[in-house]
This record gives structure tokens, sequence and C-alpha cells, in this order.
């Protein structure tokens, strides 16, 4: 299940988060077709947010054809993102030795962020795919 983590100071709306942190989730394969998201409620206790927050995501999610509500049941899970999670192995692993080495070097979480989101912007810029 997927567990929600509202960085108040980014900037970026809460819901908007919601949505980013579920489609990212899919890509990774942490949700797949089928998965239940966690009720509004459940989300609403871990983060401290307003319910309509959760209801909104939930809605822009459903929006683009990622997942649906079912009445009395809950949103769950249409379809993922991006390859199949094995296919990242390698990849991950090499992320996981970079993340690891400027660990080392003394860089902090938010830095590493930083980095990896300069470089990232540099190779992949927005609207290219």
């Amino acid at each position: 299940m997927v567990e929600y983590r509202i960085d108040r100071r980014s900037g970026v709306a809460t819901y908007v988060q919601i949505v980013q942190q579920t489609k990212q989730a899919l890509r990774l394969g942490v949700l797949e077709p089928g998965d239940k998201l966690p009720t509004a409620r459940e989300v609403v206790e871990a983060t401290a947010i307003n319910p309509n927050t959760v209801l909104k995501a939930y809605r822009e999610l459903e929006r683009e054809g990622l997942v649906e509500a079912r009445r009395g049941l809950g949103t769950f899970v249409r379809r993922s993102l991006g390859a199949a999670p094995a296919d990242h192995t390698a990849l991950r692993s090499k992320l996981t030795a970079w993340v690891d080495e400027a660990r080392k070097e003394g860089l902090e979480r938010e830095d590493i962020g930083a980095l990896f989101a300069s470089v990232l912007d540099e190779k992949c810029p927005e609207g290219e795919r």
C-alpha cells in the first residue's frame, strides 16, 4: 500500500503531491491494477490534511483514467504506468549506489534530490518524452 508524505514547504499543492506520489507508486510497481488506494480517512489520519484534498487528488487520478471509484468499496487502480518493476532492477541498483556515494560525500537528502532534479531537468526537459 502507498503511504503519502506531504511536504508543506515544497510549494506544491497538497493534492498534486498525492497525485504525483500515486503515479510514482504506479511506475515503480508499488501499486498495481486492482489494488485499493487508502481511504480518504486513512490518508487524513496519516497526514493531517483535509479530506476534500484527498478526494480532489483521487478525482484527478480518476479523470486521468488511472483509478476508479467504486461506491461503497473504495478507489481502485485501473492501470499501471511505465515498464514492469523487474525491468528497472539494474537501474535501481546503480541509482542506489549513486545515492550511497552522495551520502559518503556528505550530501543530505535535500541536496541529493536537488542534484538529481538538476540533472533530470537537463537531460529530460519538461514536455519531452
